[in-house]
């Protein structure tokens, strides 16, 4: 398998682009658009807040037909989120408005929005400047539409990949945003991948369900989930490979491409974290479960504790012990053992001669910082991803709307 970090998306049958229409001001690129020839099968998994935008609803209400998909629209700078009747109205004319441009059925548009909350979407902005959208639209039209769905991130998430199997190449590749409220179980992101392989929807639903747990459901920034978080994938066949199905050979090989691609777009998410200054992995090993792994690592990796203490190059190791210790999974304080980037902090119950060390000092100084702890009750293992809590992440969330 051949990986492709950090390059734009090459997917036969996709194009992608994006513009201004305004809503954001200043000629910020704020409209992005995806399309497929030919229409291509799609799933999407999204948010668990109770408070959804219409744009979640309107759209995992459609997946749920299971039919072929022409667009992804994303409009970034207002949210539609708690907007009532008409935010669903406006969902419904953003969806006739693309339609229209591209010559197809509304019922084969998918839409999405990030920004503010609570305020109308001006959906005649949008439909206004879709036929200016569509001009833009371009296999190489990758950074722009990244460009255009951010919000408050400061650099553009884009990946690519590619494998071959049986002579036949398979393309993906995909864009995201995202850098504050971030949380497992969906959180302020939004994703968007596309491939070539010809695939059921029920098995490109599970596919992606299997990918987004390993990937964008172990990061963390802020333990804040929101109103429009959604990861969308659209497979337009054009790879020519007999249809995957979940028994099908070939289909645990999309799986990992898949789970490889959404990887390396959620590290671009907590890499780019509202005023982060350090990258954190938090390994959990020897867990009965991988659900009880995981939830001792989202425990040390979303603790404002902890987070501030790696902002502040703070050797404070108490905190990560004491979030392992409130995350609920039953575990024997003599048998785990915690270490910061390979120097064993806690162990037989007791710190180490490295817990008050010089050494520990400068291990805290590092950009990258990786926790282990060892349950000794098993053989699973999770990684959960995050960042320090910085100043100017308090900074940036007190003036989001001023």
């Amino acid at each position: 398998m051949k990986k492709i970090k950090g390059k734009l998306p090459n997917v036969p049958g996709f194009k992608a682009g994006g513009i201004s229409c305004g809503i954001k001001g200043n000629k910020a690129l704020d409209l992005a658009m995806i399309v497929s020839d030919p229409p291509a099968t799609a799933a999407g998994v999204f948010t668990t807040n109770r408070v959804q935008s219409p744009s979640v609803v309107f759209s995992k209400g459609s997946l749920a037909m299971k039919r072929k998909y022409k667009a992804i629209v994303v409009n970034s700078g207002n949210a539609n989120a708690c907007t009532g009747p008409q935010g669903m109205e406006d969902c419904r004319n953003v969806a006739r408005g693309v339609a229209a441009e591209l010559d197809v059925s509304s019922k084969q548009i998918l839409v999405a929005s990030t920004g503010i909350i609570g305020v109308p979407l001006p959906a005649e902005k949008i439909v206004t400047a879709t036929p200016q959208l569509t001009q833009a639209m371009s296999e190489k039209g990758w950074g722009n539409a990244a460009k255009a769905i951010m919000t408050t991130d400061l650099t553009q998430k884009v990946a690519g990949l590619s494998y071959q199997r049986y002579g036949k190449t398979f393309s993906l590749g995909g864009i995201t945003k995202g850098s504050g409220m971030i949380h497992p179980n969906m959180a302020t992101m939004l994703g968007f991948i596309v491939t070539d392989v010809a695939i059921r929807p029920i098995a490109l639903k599970t596919a992606l369900k299997t990918a987004v747990q390993k990937t964008f459901n172990c990061i963390t920034v802020d333990g804040d989930q929101s109103t429009n978080d959604c990861v969308m994938i659209m497979a337009n066949g054009l790879a020519g490979n007999a249809e995957l199905n979940a028994s099908t050979a070939g289909y645990d090989q999309f799986v990992e491409s898949l789970t490889e691609l959404c990887k390396s777009l959620a590290l671009q998410i907590v890499e780019d974290g509202e005023g982060a200054t350090k990258f954190a992995t938090v390994r959990v090993k020897g867990a009965k479960s991988e659900s009880s792994a995981h939830q001792v690592a989202n425990s040390v990796a979303k603790s404002s504790l902890f987070k501030t203490a790696l902002f502040g190059e703070d050797p404070n190791w108490g905190r990560i012990l004491a979030a392992v210790g409130y995350a609920g999974v039953p575990f024997n304080e003599e048998e785990i053992c915690i270490s910061l980037n390979g120097l064993i902090l806690f162990q037989k119950g007791l710190p180490t001669k490295s817990a008050g060390s010089v050494a520990l000092q400068k291990k805290m100084k590092a950009k990258n910082i990786v926790v282990e702890i060892d349950l000794a009750k098993g053989r699973h293992e999770v990684e959960v991803y995050t960042c320090d809590l910085s100043y100017d992440y308090v900074k940036i969330n007190a003036e989001y709307t001023t």
